[in-house]
């Protein structure tokens, strides 16, 4: 039975973003979607299972992305890099790892800039994420566009794995206040550590 879904979940389904849909379908890779009397796409699933072209080999770099806020996650950044890795590996391509430890907030981090300058140089063919988050908090979609008009492929392994609107309204507040309480008393200020403990039970509630 055809299923007929919009960007979003076909993008979801193929673990890339939606800007490297229409993509595919600007170069003819995948055919055309149907379109709703308002002119919306809706996408054949069988038929992208079936041709599955995040898998096609590029001739460019593949870079993998992986990210976590604070020293203290290094345990998490260790399984980022695992789960990347095994991915890349699996489809058989030869990939480069860049990982940073700072906040989803934070623009100047070294790993993102030599990602977007690598991007922006025009060497770099495919993006690999465990989530999307794991980019930036808020702006991921900046980068995202810069991926699409250099014609990268960007893959987010988990972007089905959906959170739900108040798991990630808590994330993005302890994100923020994360931030500016470092600033405020210091990363190893006993005040700053009692905030961060309130803070996460207060999330370990909402969640």
């Amino acid at each position: 039975m055809t299923r007929l879904v919009p960007i979003g979940i076909a993008a979801q389904e193929l673990g890339v973003h939606p800007m490297t849909l229409r993509r595919w379908e600007a170069e003819g890779r995948i055919d055309p979607p149907i379109r709703t009397q308002g002119g919306r796409r809706r996408y054949d699933l069988s038929k992208l299972r079936a041709i599955a072209p995040h898998k096609a080999p590029s001739t460019r770099a593949t870079i993998a992305y992986a990210r976590v806020s604070t020293s203290g996650q290094k345990d998490d950044l260790v399984r980022q890099v695992a789960l990347l890795e095994s991915y890349c590996a699996t489809n058989g391509w030869s990939y480069e790892i860049i990982s940073d430890v700072g906040s989803g907030l934070n623009y100047h981090k070294r790993g993102l800039k030599v990602l977007v300058s690598r991007i922006c140089s025009g060497e770099v063919g495919r993006l690999v994420l465990s989530h999307k988050d794991r980019l930036l908090r808020f702006g991921s979609e900046l980068v995202f566009s810069l991926c699409e008009h250099f014609g990268l492929e960007v893959i987010i392994i988990n972007a089905s794995e959906d959170s739900t609107f108040e798991e990630d309204l808590a994330n993005d507040v302890l994100e923020i206040v994360t931030v500016f309480s470092v600033r405020l008393y210091g990363s190893h200020n006993h005040k700053n550590r009692q905030v961060m403990e309130q803070l996460q039970e207060v999330a370990k509630e909402v969640t």
